[in-house]
C-alpha cells in the first residue's frame, strides 16, 4: 500500500501548476503527458525532509515563478567550443530560435523539433518520450523530471543511424530576467552509431531540463555541458539513459556561478559489456551571489562485464555549499561488475561546504565496487613547492586547482573540448585574481 502524500507536497504542486494546462499534440504525446502529470500528482513536489533533498532546499524550485536573474554580461568573451566545428543549435530562455541555428541537417542523424514530433500521430519518439524518465522514477521519485514531461513544449527529438559528420552544439542564452525555461530532448543512437553532443550557456532564469538517451548496441554518446558563468540563475537537469550491450556513454558536465544548479543523472546498464562514465568539475565563489552546486548519480548495473565511474570535483569558496549523491545499485546476476565512485571538494576557506552521500547497494557476488570521498584544503606543501621556484601565491593555488580538477576533465574523450575546457578554467582564475 503506497503510503499517503504529504498535504504541504500537494499544495506546493497546486500552486506550481495553478494556470498551466497541458500542451497540445498527438495521440501517444497526449497520452505520455498525462501519464506524466498522474505521476507528479501522486508525488507531489519535494520537500525538505525527503530523503534525496536534505543537502539543497526545493524551495525555490517549487515557487510558481523564478526568481529574478540578472543576464551575465560576458565582456566579449569568445564563446565556448567556438573553435571546434559543430552543427549550432540555439534556445533563446528555453524557446528554439530558429534564426540563429543552423539547418537541423547533418549526414548520420536526424534532427526535429519536439514539437513537430509530438505532433505526429505515429513517431519513433513515442518509444522513448517520458519513457525513460517513468523508469527513473523509481526507486527515488523525481517530480520536476515527471513535471517536464508532462509540460515541456520545447526540445528536440534526435536519431543517430550512423557516425555523426560533426557534434551537435545545443545553445543556450539567457534573456529575459524573469524566464523559465522547459526543454525536453530524445536521443536515440541506432546500433554503432556515434554522437557527440555538447551543450553550453544558462538558458534561463530558471531551467528545468530532460535529456532521455538511448544508446543502442555497440553504439557511443559522448556529451560534455558547460552551465553558463551567470551568477543568479537556477537550474534543475536531469539525464535518463540506457544502455545496450557493448555500448558507451561518457558524460561530463563543467559549472562555473549559479545561485543553485542540480544535476541529476540516471543511468541504466541493460546489455552486457556496457560502459558508463559520468563526470562533473564545479568552481563555486559565494562572494557576489549564493552558489550551492548539487549532484546526484543513480548508477544502475542490470547486466554482465559493465564499467561505470563517477568522478566529481568541486573548488569552494566564500560560503560556497557543494553536494554530492552517488548510487550504485548492483542488481541480482550482474556479475563481473566494475563500479566505481570519487567526489572530492577543495575547500578554499573556512566558510564553504561540501556534503556528500556515496551510496553502494550489490545483490551480485562476484564484483568489484568501491567509492571515495575526500574533502580538504589546498596543499601546503605543494603551495609551498611552487612559491619556492619563484611562482606568486595567487598562481600558485590556481596551478593546484587546475591539478585538483584534472581528474574530471580527463573524462572528456575529444582532446580539443577538453583543451577548451581548461582554457576556460585558467581564464576564469585569471580574472579572479584581476
Amino acid at each position: 500500500m503506497m503510503a499517503a502524500v504529504a498535504q504541504p507536497k500537494l499544495d506546493a504542486l497546486s500552486e506550481r501548476l495553478a494556470g498551466h494546462a497541458l500542451p497540445e499534440g498527438g495521440k501517444w504525446a497526449t497520452e505520455t503527458r498525462k501519464a506524466a502529470l498522474a505521476r507528479l500528482e501522486a508525488m507531489g513536489l519535494p520537500a525538505p525532509r525527503d530523503e534525496y533533498w536534505r543537502f539543497t532546499r526545493p524551495t525555490t524550485l517549487n515557487a510558481p515563478d523564478p526568481l529574478p536573474a540578472a543576464v551575465f554580461d560576458h565582456g566579449g568573451e569568445a564563446p565556448v567550443f567556438g573553435q571546434i566545428d559543430r552543427l549550432k543549435i540555439v534556445f533563446v530562455d528555453g524557446v528554439f530560435d530558429a534564426e540563429a541555428s543552423d539547418p537541423l541537417e547533418l549526414a548520420g542523424i536526424e534532427i526535429e523539433r519536439l514539437e513537430e514530433a509530438a505532433g505526429a500521430d505515429i513517431h519513433w519518439a513515442r518509444d522513448l518520450y517520458g519513457v525513460l524518465e517513468t523508469s527513473g522514477q523509481s526507486p527515488v521519485e523525481r517530480p520536476f523530471a515527471a513535471l517536464n514531461t508532462a509540460f515541456a513544449r520545447e526540445g528536440l527529438v534526435i536519431r543517430v543511424t550512423g557516425k555523426a559528420a560533426r557534434p551537435v552544439n545545443l545553445i543556450y542564452r539567457h534573456g529575459d530576467e524573469t524566464s523559465d525555461g522547459l526543454v525536453h530532448h530524445v536521443v536515440r543512437l541506432e546500433p554503432g552509431a556515434d554522437l557527440t553532443l555538447l551543450e553550453n550557456g544558462p538558458s534561463a532564469a530558471r531551467l528545468n531540463q530532460v535529456l532521455e538517451v538511448e544508446v543502442g548496441d555497440g553504439a557511443a554518446f559522448h556529451h560534455v555541458r558547460t552551465q553558463g558563468r551567470d551568477h543568479e540563475r537556477q537550474a534543475i537537469t536531469h539525464i535518463f539513459a540506457r544502455l545496450g550491450r557493448e555500448s558507451t556513454f561518457k558524460s561530463f558536465t563543467l559549472t562555473v556561478n549559479g545561485r543553485l544548479t542540480r544535476n541529476e543523472c540516471v543511468v541504466e546498464m541493460r546489455g552486457d559489456d556496457a560502459l558508463a562514465h559520468i563526470a562533473g568539475a564545479a568552481m563555486g565563489d559565494g562572494a557576489r551571489a549564493p552558489f550551492h552546486h548539487d549532484d546526484t548519480v543513480f548508477v544502475t548495473h542490470d547486466a554482465l562485464r559493465c564499467e561505470s565511474r563517477q568522478v566529481f570535483k568541486k573548488v569552494l569558496r566564500n560560503g560556497a555549499v557543494g553536494v554530492f549523491q552517488g548510487k550504485i545499485l548492483v542488481k541480482p546476476g550482474a556479475q563481473k561488475t566494475d563500479g566505481y565512485q570519487k567526489s572530492q571538494s577543495l575547500l578554499l576557506d573556512e566558510d564553504s561546504q561540501f556534503l556528500a552521500k556515496p551510496e553502494l547497494e550489490i545483490y551480485a557476488d562476484d564484483v568489484a565496487c568501491s567509492h571515495g570521498s575526500t574533502s580538504g584544503a589546498i596543499d601546503e606543501e605543494g603551495l609551498f613547492y611552487l612559491r619556492s621556484r619563484g611562482v606568486p601565491e595567487p598562481e600558485a593555488t590556481d596551478l593546484l586547482v587546475l591539478a585538483f580538477l584534472a581528474d574530471a576533465i580527463a573524462e572528456i574523450e575529444d582532446g580539443a573540448v577538453a583543451e577548451d575546457i581548461t582554457g576556460r578554467l585558467e581564464a576564469w582564475l585569471r580574472r579572479r585574481r584581476g
